[in-house]
């Protein structure tokens, strides 16, 4: 268990906090703050407790040096308007000026820093920037499990200088759910994957064949799952090198007992800019369609290995559901998910989206915030924001 927030003393104190705040833009403002409302319980928290916030984050992926187009003005006015408190923007992260922001703030107050990214050395983790950003606070928290998976400056290095390092309340969150369903699911425990390629996720199959007792495979890499088990799926998306891979992954299950559900049908078109599709057997595509969503009867194969499942993890749409017409795959799939009586855990944001287009975001038991950390999660892999903090 690593040392939370709630464990600290914070009075008087200046807490480096950590969040992820990339949160998409238009026109100059937030288009999306759920990023943003996932921190706020933990900046409440640590104002309530007596301490100064200095809150920092990247933005995107600027070039190496300061960008107006990435800068975190937009993400501090959303910021004071979901806080109800003034949230000055430091004119950098580091620097004469910022440290004398951070040295004046009160109680109460938050400050944040400009991007991170603006410096090359945040992504290089880069010791002497470290230091730099732990001179600005008493204490480190991190709260951005999204970004846990990379090794940077504002997440690893610095906790060498600023101890202890604990866990904000998301972060928390996320780490319980993870380890519930990974440690000590309660079974059936059912893993669904979707998405385009096998090659994002084959480490994930491979690791998640020792802990589940079904795997549910859908999206563009079921593909290349039913190449290998023979069949002709037309142009659909198949990654010829991950076909071996994908045939011994199979074998695997079989061996282990784990059930591997596959499509049975699904929509095809001639493109992803076809207006409309029509579902087909998987035995009878089309040699010059693709299919771009599972079939209604998939959907019911689907939705009937979720019914008996005691824990679910999804992460992946079931085709290009960000297209109408290859949309009703995924949206059928959350309302199964949310449907069934199981503990669901979901990651992604494609994922996140899905469900939210089912209506059904409520009904699901935990949410994540992340996309690539939350695979690296799933694969067993160490997550570098996660090895930095404190133990408990």
């Amino acid at each position: 268990m690593k040392l939370s927030i709630e464990q600290l003393d914070l009075g008087g104190r200046r807490v480096f906090l950590r969040a992820d705040l990339n949160a998409p833009l238009e026109h100059g403002a937030v288009s999306d703050d759920t990023r943003l409302r996932g921190v706020v319980p933990t900046i409440r928290y640590a104002l309530d407790h007596g301490a100064a916030v200095v809150l920092a984050s990247h933005l995107g992926r600027p070039k190496g040096g300061p960008d107006p187009k990435y800068s975190l003005k937009p993400v501090a006015e959303r910021l004071a308007t979901l806080l109800a408190l003034p949230v000055p923007l430091a004119p950098d992260c580091v620097g004469p000026e910022t440290e004398a922001q951070a040295r004046a703030l009160q109680p109460g107050q938050v400050l944040l820093l400009e991007n991170l990214r603006f410096h090359p050395e945040e992504e290089a983790n880069d010791d002497a920037f470290a230091r730099r950003l732990a001179a600005l606070a008493d204490v480190y928290v991190d709260d951005a499990f999204a970004a846990a998976h990379r090794a940077h400056a504002s997440i690893a290095a610095i906790t060498r200088y600023l101890q202890p390092a604990a866990a904000g309340l998301l972060m928390k969150h996320e780490l319980q759910a993870l380890t519930r369903i990974l440690e000590s699911p309660e079974r059936p425990l059912v893993a669904v994957l979707g998405g385009a390629k096998v090659s994002d996720k084959i480490a994930v199959v491979e690791h998640l064949l020792a802990r589940v007792d079904a795997l549910v495979i859908g999206g563009g890499m079921a593909f290349t799952f039913l190449r290998a088990l023979g069949h002709d799926v037309g142009r659909s998306l198949v990654e010829p090198e991950r076909i071996e891979m994908a045939r011994a992954a199979l074998e695997a299950a079989r061996r282990r007992g784990v059930q591997v559900v596959l499509p049975v049908d699904a929509v095809v078109a001639d493109g992803v800019d076809s207006p409309v599709g029509r579902a087909v057997s998987i035995r009878e595509i089309p040699a010059q369609q693709m299919g771009l969503d599972i079939g209604p009867l998939t959907v019911d194969r689907f939705a009937a290995a979720l019914k008996t499942a005691k824990t679910i993890v999804w992460n992946g749409p079931m085709g290009v559901f960000e297209k109408p017409p290859f949309a009703a795959g995924t949206v059928a799939l959350g309302r199964a998910v949310a449907e069934a009586s199981a503990f669901s855990v979901i990651g992604g944001g494609d994922t996140v989206a899905a469900v939210s287009q089912a209506g059904v975001a409520e009904r699901i038991g935990y949410i994540s915030t992340a996309g690539g950390a939350f695979l690296e999660f799933l694969e067993g892999r160490k997550l570098p924001g996660v090895e930095a903090l404190t133990e408990a």
